[in-house]
């Protein structure tokens, strides 16, 4: 292994659990990452600016290659490599119809009328009872789930969701405790559509779940 990643490594190795966290999904996910299980890393990021006073949905398509998830972009799209997949994002009112293999329509996501937005979308591998430490999100939070299951905790209550194509809801604000559960590797992928003036993500310290999620 060579010196510098080697000392990169070893740094990284005394950081503590949410401080990793809080490195790895501000950063971009290497190209063909392995998909082995550790801290979310995003995908993409698109500036969104103010959104019509309507109910708005994150709709998930995949393509078989970037030239035809290009070609069907539209001005709140964004083409991401993910998870072994080119997804087309697209944030969209609920009248819109996606090209491409159609995956799932998530929402409605909140929005506020004045309000400027960056979508952040991510990717997070979890293998079972793994979970990321205690944060916040400055918009909603929407997950896509693959394979493997999901417990949230909230200062709201807890969600469970089960078997592939679960979702996941979180309002702004939140505190959360998200926790892969069941037997399989949990994999999935992640939109936050937040105030671009704020941070997508603030890792707290003042709340203290129930501990309503199980392994």
């Amino acid at each position: 292994m060579p010196l510098l990643r080697l000392a990169l490594v070893l740094c990284l190795s005394l950081l503590p659990a949410a401080d990793l966290f809080a490195q790895a999904s501000m950063r971009p996910c290497p190209p063909n990452p392995n998909e082995v299980p550790g801290p979310a890393c995003f995908t993409a990021k698109q500036q969104i600016g103010e959104l019509p006073p309507e109910p708005f949905f994150w709709y998930l398509s995949t393509y078989p290659d970037h030239q035809q998830a290009e070609a069907a972009q539209g001005s709140r799209s964004t083409v991401v490599d993910s998870l072994g997949k080119i997804w087309l994002f697209t944030l969209a009112n609920a009248s819109w119809h996606p090209s491409g293999t159609f995956v799932a329509r998530v929402g409605p996501i909140a929005t506020k009328p004045g309000v400027s937005y960056e979508a952040v979308y991510m990717q997070s591998i979890f293998s079972p009872g793994m979970n990321a430490p205690l944060h916040i999100h400055s918009g909603m939070e929407a997950f896509y789930t693959l394979t493997g299951d999901t417990c949230l905790e909230t200062s709201a209550g807890v969600q469970n969701a089960q078997g592939p194509g679960n979702v996941v809801l979180v309002d702004a604000g939140l505190p959360m405790l998200l926790m892969a559960t069941g037997k399989e590797l949990r994999r999935g992928v992640v939109l936050i559509l937040h105030d671009s003036a704020q941070p997508p993500t603030t890792l707290i310290s003042d709340w203290k779940p129930k501990g309503l999620c199980h392994p």
